[in-house]
């Protein structure tokens, strides 16, 4: 059984991609023969290096004008780092003609499809018998087989025993050999060989030798490598987990009962990982008009079966998985169960979000599920990048309203790179997102799928706000009611910018804590005072029993926490979110705690109460505003560079980078390809060329140069993007793209900081 999982490949959909690549085993990289290797291949390439999934390329679109073949093949070393082992050759009718099959370098014969047939159809040509106008064929696919031998010998010493038995017969090294060794190269990824195949999809040529090679070189299952999880404070492989050195590991760290003299009867480690059924990822939810919701799910250990109770350890709840499918495109296939390395669909599930962890435990608690640590064991979770646009959505009517909330639930379960958001002082709801395109395919779902009635409001940026100046310690006592409880805690808040605070790790006691998020520090202290000869009442154990039983150290840390990222999220001057700001909290438990009326919620609502009293005085001495500078990467032909790079630099306030200069980005861990040791076949439209590029050709295709595409490399302010994709198209005709990811925030200055708040005000 094979999954197919397609992913678009817009920019702004860039999170598909990466919970696609979470939970694949190898993936095809498709390329356009005409367009080549350009900037958003580049990134999903180097995503799926990440997590370190096999890679093959195919590249399509072979029959249409301007396609070439052997220039993509130049642009993947170029631009990939990769050494094209070329599996395939294209096949043009008398050398120049149309396209009309392949070349098979690996078994030394041809394919050929019918022009006006479905490619059902396949004549297969021995290589002797490529004869007349197709000698040239058979002359270029013996050059390809001593090419892709050489490159596997250099890599692989099993090839090049091989390559002397056969008394370094190029033609005669068997075909068997060739692709077991590809296939090593495949799986190890430090051999940086990737196969490379060719045809053209629309009509159906090539494809069926591509998916003989998917099966022959592809990983299965047990070949990829282990994920990681998490089970209490350790982490490591699922395979430790299941061999119980996980567990074992896990039970170490907690603090053991027999030092109070109680002996407790722990219960063997093995015997918990038997009653493990079945593990999985869930990393697609789609909502289905007639089936509901549907939730895509990898398994990663055991079986999951129909009817079982699914434990989610993420958030702590079970569900039924009463059905269970297997997709075939949009139809689904009811299935008994799923076996370790499947992709299944489970419909009804009404928690379960992206990047939740499944748990199938025999005789578990329906309530609080399997027993300790495992109702903590958690995979490794799908990052999701941060939003950078915005956009109000309201509903028609009041009635309405519900409806509405409703949809925009859906959609984010659906798509977690959206997120919701309340501005505090309109009251509006806003949808956050990668991209401008993403926002609007995210409109049009809400009104014609899910038919709220509901309107979108203008694209706007996600600033941020920032201290100038710190701030005094400030101090907040809250005592008011919560659940008809009496609620009782206080604290003391300084903030500061964070540049201001870089060395105050070195100076943090063990009662200290620190958390980083969303570019800003929260630092929280528990005051205990240092024992002294003379005084002995206030010793760190006498001054920790005034905390609450109910109130552990972990929890105490993470209420201050907590109350003071809520501050945060919300500027004094500005309804934007605080940025590159350290918020100090200090708790005294002789002051600030109040015996069982101090509890979490108090905490939180003390934290936030004095964050937000140094923030506002803090303000005073004034604040600046923060926008998103993003790295733009812009292909386009050399004819329009000279306007682009004036746009993006006079026009956008942008700073170019680089002009096609790929080495000056490349990563010190990527391979050194000389081109000048890659083969590329002729493309025959270019005037002819050569089996191994000159000099000066790998110089001009390293560039992207001689007319052809140019990549042009630039730091812009995110304003700056909006609506790009349509300018960039005119003043290219049609031929420029770009793609662009968050680099970092910095301060607005100059005019556009004059005119940036005049808006804001209004006036």
């Amino acid at each position: 059984m094979i999954n197919l999982i397609d992913t678009p490949g817009h920019a702004d959909f860039t999170f598909e991609v990466v919970r696609s690549l979470r939970i694949l085993d190898g993936a095809v990289c498709i390329l356009d023969g005409v367009a080549g290797v350009e900037a958003q291949t580049e990134k999903v390439w180097h995503q799926a290096a990440k997590y370190r999934i096999p890679k093959i390329i195919y590249i399509n679109k072979l029959d249409r004008d301007g396609a070439a073949f052997g220039r993509t093949v130049r642009e993947v070393a170029s631009r990939l780092y990769v050494w094209p082992a070329v599996c395939q050759i294209p096949w043009f009718e008398g050398s120049k003609g149309r396209f009309c099959g392949v070349g098979d370098v690996v078994n030394l014969r041809a394919y050929r499809w019918p022009e006006d047939g479905d490619g059902k159809l396949i004549e297969v040509v021995a290589l002797d018998d490529l004869r007349g106008p197709d000698a040239s064929l058979a002359e270029e696919m013996k050059k390809a087989r001593i090419a892709l031998v050489e490159l596997l010998s250099t890599h692989d010493d099993l090839m090049v025993e091989t390559f002397f038995k056969y008394d370094e017969k190029h033609l005669e090294v068997p075909a068997t050999n060739i692709i077991s060794c590809l296939r090593q190269c495949v799986l190890n990824q430090d051999s940086s060989i990737v196969p490379i195949y060719g045809g053209a999809s629309f009509r159906n040529i090539g494809v069926q030798p591509l998916l003989d090679a998917i099966v022959q070189l592809s990983p299965n299952p047990g070949e990829v490598p282990i994920s990681e999880v998490r089970v209490g404070r350790a982490e490591g492989k699922l395979s430790r987990l299941l061999s119980g050195e996980l567990l074992s590991k896990e039970a170490q760290k907690v603090p053991s009962a027999t030092q109070s003299g109680k002996k407790v009867k722990s219960r063997p480690q093995m015997a918990v990982i038997s009653n493990l059924e079945a593990c999985a990822l869930a990393f697609k939810v789609v909502h289905d008009s007639r089936r509901g919701t549907l939730v895509h799910v990898r398994v990663y250990s055991g079986t999951l079966n129909r009817g079982s109770s699914l434990y989610n350890t993420n958030l702590q709840v079970t569900e039924p998985a009463q059905r269970l499918f297997r997709m075939y495109a949009s139809d689904p296939v009811d299935v008994p169960s799923l076996p370790t390395g499947q992709i299944g669909v489970i419909p009804g599930l009404k928690h379960a979000r992206t990047g939740d962890t499944l748990v199938s435990y025999i005789g578990a608690n329906p309530k609080t599920g399997p027993p300790p640590p495992l109702n903590s064991l958690q995979l490794r979770p799908i990052e999701v990048p941060p939003a950078v646009f915005f956009s109000s959505i309201e509903s028609q009517s009041l009635g309405e309203e519900k409806a509405v909330k409703d949809a925009l639930a859906i959609l984010v379960r659906e798509d977690p790179s959206l997120q919701l958001s309340v501005d505090e002082e309109s009251g509006q709801t806003l949808l956050n997102g990668m991209g401008e395109f993403h926002l609007e395919i995210a409109a049009d779902r809400l009104i014609k799928d899910l038919k709220a009635k509901a309107s979108m409001g203008k694209i706007e940026i996600a600033y941020r706000e920032a201290l100038l100046f710190g701030s005094q310690p400030e101090k907040a006592l809250v005592d008011r009611e919560v659940a008809g409880k009496r609620a009782k805690a206080s604290c003391t808040a300084i903030v500061r910018p964070l540049a201001e605070s870089k060395n105050d790790d070195d100076t943090l006691s063990e009662y200290s804590a620190t958390h980083i998020e969303n570019g800003n520090q929260v630092t929280t202290t528990l005051i205990i005072p240092e024992p002294t000869s003379e005084d002995t009442s206030g010793t760190p154990d006498q001054t920790i029993d005034k905390i609450p039983s109910s109130l552990s150290l972990e929890k105490l840390h993470t209420a201050l926490k907590n109350g003071a990222l809520a501050a945060l999220g919300r500027g004094v001057q500005y309804p934007f979110p605080f940025h590159n700001t350290h918020v100090s909290i200090s708790v005294d438990p002789t002051s600030d705690i109040f015996g069982s009326l101090t509890t979490s919620a108090a905490l939180s609502a003390a934290a936030r109460e004095a964050t937000n009293k140094a923030l506002k005085q803090a303000a005073q001495s004034g604040t600046a505003i923060m926008e998103h500078v993003m790295n733009v990467i812009v292909s386009t032909d050399e004819a329009s560079m000279g306007a682009v790079v004036k746009d993006l630099s006079s026009e956008r306030g942008g700073h170019v980078l680089s002009l096609d200069d790929a080495d000056a980005t490349r990563s010190e861990d990527l391979p050194v390809i000389n081109l000048r040791n890659v083969y590329a076949p002729p493309d025959p439209f270019d005037g002819g060329g050569t089996m191994f590029a000159d000099e000066e050709l790998a110089q001009t295709n390293s560039s992207g140069g001689g007319g052809g595409q140019r990549t042009i490399k630039a730091r812009v302010p995110l304003r700056e993007m909006i609506g790009y994709l349509k300018h960039l198209r005119s003043i290219t005709g049609g031929r420029g793209t770009f793609t662009m990811s968050a680099d970092c925030f910095e301060r607005v200055g100059g005019q556009r900081e004059k005119v940036l708040r005049r808006e804001l005000r209004g006036w």
